[in-house]
């Protein structure tokens, strides 16, 4: 795409605060997978002073001597002026603004004792997508137990996959937060011409839009590895987020938010995108291999995976039923057959659309 198109300079938002910010702010991006070092690029691409933490020497030595992440895109040119550390007390030592990209299933474990560093950053951003197995926390609840002030915290989603970020493919996602203005520094702080951020103060839609549109992914990946049609997809697609706005909704949350980038938007791409990773490990699932297997072969996370589960336990805390995640669930544990689990959603009662609570 970008050798058809002559794009001007990657730079800020238009507006006068994304200026002021892209020359004051210090960030700390930590977690160095795809979405951590496209998102550690987009920073550092605007000057920003920006720290990239890993847990894998490998990636820390990579980014000093060759300015590229040899585990996570490593094909991708990370900017100079982008510094790396395996130190994590080093990483949120003056961050002034902490990005958390660590998988949500691990995020407790990495920030323990930090949370006198994590307290002292005025803004914590969050872009992990999950629900915690143990507490069905969400990366925002995980980020608050670990002592980061509630109003501090903004969720980043929406669709956008990693790899088409740091080609600086035209991208737009939603920041959401408790604060308004933290909210509206978060937006001005990672909007360029060519990733749009819009503000919201609707986190648990945000997230959770984020957190389950994974696990539909496996099962609209599952369609696929079945050779099954566009009508498959679509149901899917479109029961999915009946699915995802029926919990979110039991939570609190606004069922206008799911129509918008964080729910249907990112739906949509995980769902049919090829980068999917969660729609991937559906594909492989659907044409007979098992979730060992799978897993065997690959070095990133699938987030929907883990949150097939939490998500089964949320919806049931909840009194919400959750047929898509249920099956998806018997698929990855309990051996339940592909096909029989696509029909076990075809033969369900009959209901009317829209539905009522």
């Amino acid at each position: 795409m970008q050798d058809r198109f002559r794009w001007p300079r990657l730079g800020p938002g238009s507006g006068s605060k994304g200026e002021q910010l892209a020359t004051s702010r210090r960030i700390a991006v930590i977690g160095a997978g795809s979405w951590g070092t496209a998102l550690a690029k987009l920073l550092a691409e605007q000057d920003l002073p920006t720290v990239l933490w890993a847990r894998e020497h490998e990636i820390v030595d990579g980014i000093r001597a060759h300015h590229r992440n040899p585990l996570f895109l490593g094909d991708v040119d990370l900017p100079s002026t982008l510094s790396s550390t395996g130190d994590l007390a080093e990483a949120l030592t003056r961050a002034d603004v902490i990005v958390n990209a660590v998988p949500t299933q691990h995020i407790r474990s990495v920030f323990a004792d930090q949370a006198g560093l994590l307290a002292d950053a005025s803004i914590v951003v969050t872009v992990s997508k999950g629900i915690e197995a143990e507490t069905l926390r969400t990366p925002h609840q995980i980020l608050v137990e670990s002592g980061v002030p509630e109003d501090r915290v903004v969720a980043l989603s929406g669709p956008s996959f990693a790899r088409e970020v740091a080609a600086q493919h035209p991208t737009a996602v939603v920041a959401a937060g408790r604060d308004r203005q933290r909210t509206i520094d978060a937006r001005d702080l990672f909007s360029t011409n060519r990733f749009r951020v819009y503000s919201s103060d609707d986190v648990v839609s945000v997230e959770l839009g984020g957190a389950l549109k994974n696990v539909v992914a496996i099962a609209a990946g599952v369609a696929h590895g079945l050779s099954l049609g566009h009508n498959t997809h679509a149901a899917i697609i479109t029961r999915g987020l009946a699915e995802i706005t029926r919990l979110g909704v039991a939570q609190g949350g606004n069922p206008l938010t799911f129509a918008g980038l964080s729910g249907i938007g990112d739906l949509v791409l995980t769902c049919t995108g090829d980068l999917s990773r969660n729609r991937s490990v559906g594909v492989a699932l659907g044409r007979g291999r098992s979730l060992e297997q799978i897993s065997a072969q690959t070095n990133e996370v699938a987030e929907g995976v883990h949150t097939s589960r939490s998500a089964r336990d949320l919806g049931r805390r909840s009194g919400v039923e959750m047929p898509i995640t249920e099956q998806v669930c018997q698929l990855l544990f309990e051996g339940k057959n592909p096909t029989d689990a696509l029909l076990a959603l075809t033969d369900r009662a009959l209901r009317d659309e829209p539905e009522h609570r």
